[in-house]
């Protein structure tokens, strides 16, 4: 049995951020971000404007843009007209802050990742960019639910077939799919330790393959850029909006659009 010492690690790695005032954080944590939902309802985020059809969410440092959030009062100190709110911002705002699934599954992950001693903040951000809070998401090469879970890693983490479901029907089940996940970010960070990027990069593209290239963000763009979103969002998501991450180097690359709720691992 594993003895664990007074206060979670995530707690710790926050704080040990604000005394280390010296270190700096990778550029990753500092992207502004940017999104727009699609004529299907399908939200896609980037790092940086990709094309005219995104707008800015947050900005560079973390900060959401609230001169066009939904609710801010004018100069008079009268409530915003619609003229005042880019209506599709307004879009972004509700699907990722305000989602309808969010109060449904943020009892579960609170339960969940504290068990596991992982950040419930940083659980929301990876299933806002993994499936977009949508428990019936299924990507081309098989992750299923809000986490995203293919099934060999299920089966990694304990999620096994029985007479009565498989283990694909097991992982549609929003808590035994996000147990799994979990388990998966746990795992991760144990395998790499104290560093957050390389824990995300893992979850989208493997572990293996940031070992294949010497413990580093693989130079995959897809990697790269759900890297730097997963972060914007863990930035969004945690109240005291300080997100504990040490740098690694992380390769160039073009950027690829992310599409919430439609794909995972790379081989």
């Amino acid at each position: 049995m594993k003895t664990r010492s007074t206060g979670k690690p995530w707690q710790k790695a926050a704080a040990a951020v604000l005394m280390l005032a010296g270190l700096a954080c990778a550029p990753a944590a500092h992207a502004a971000l940017y999104g727009y939902i699609d004529a299907d309802g399908v939200a896609h985020f980037a790092d940086q404007k990709l094309d005219e059809r995104y707008k800015l969410f947050m900005k560079d440092g973390g900060s959401l843009d609230s001169e066009r959030m939904p609710g801010r009062r004018g100069s008079s100190g009268t409530a915003a007209g619609a003229g005042d709110i880019d209506l599709e911002q307004h879009k972004l705002y509700r699907y990722i802050v305000n989602h309808p699934n969010i109060k449904t599954v943020e009892p579960m992950i609170r339960q969940i990742a504290g068990k596991q001693d992982v950040d419930p903040a940083l659980v929301k951000a990876v299933m806002a960019v993994e499936s977009g809070f949508n428990p019936g998401a299924v990507s081309p090469k098989g992750a299923i639910g809000l986490m995203q879970v293919i099934p060999d890693t299920g089966a990694r983490f304990g999620v096994s077939a029985d007479a009565r479901r498989t283990v694909e029907q097991k992982l549609a089940d929003p808590r035994t799919n996000i147990a799994t996940g979990v388990r998966y970010l746990r795992w991760l960070m144990e395998l790499f330790p104290d560093n957050l990027e390389l824990v995300l990069a893992a979850y989208n593209a493997g572990e293996g393959a940031v070992q294949r290239y010497n413990n580093r963000i693989p130079p995959f763009p897809e990697t790269q850029q759900y890297v730097s979103t997963v972060l914007q969002f863990y930035r969004l998501y945690k109240p005291d909006g300080v997100v504990a991450m040490r740098t690694s180097a992380a390769g160039g690359g073009p950027r690829v659009k992310m599409v919430i709720g439609g794909r995972r691992n790379m081989p």
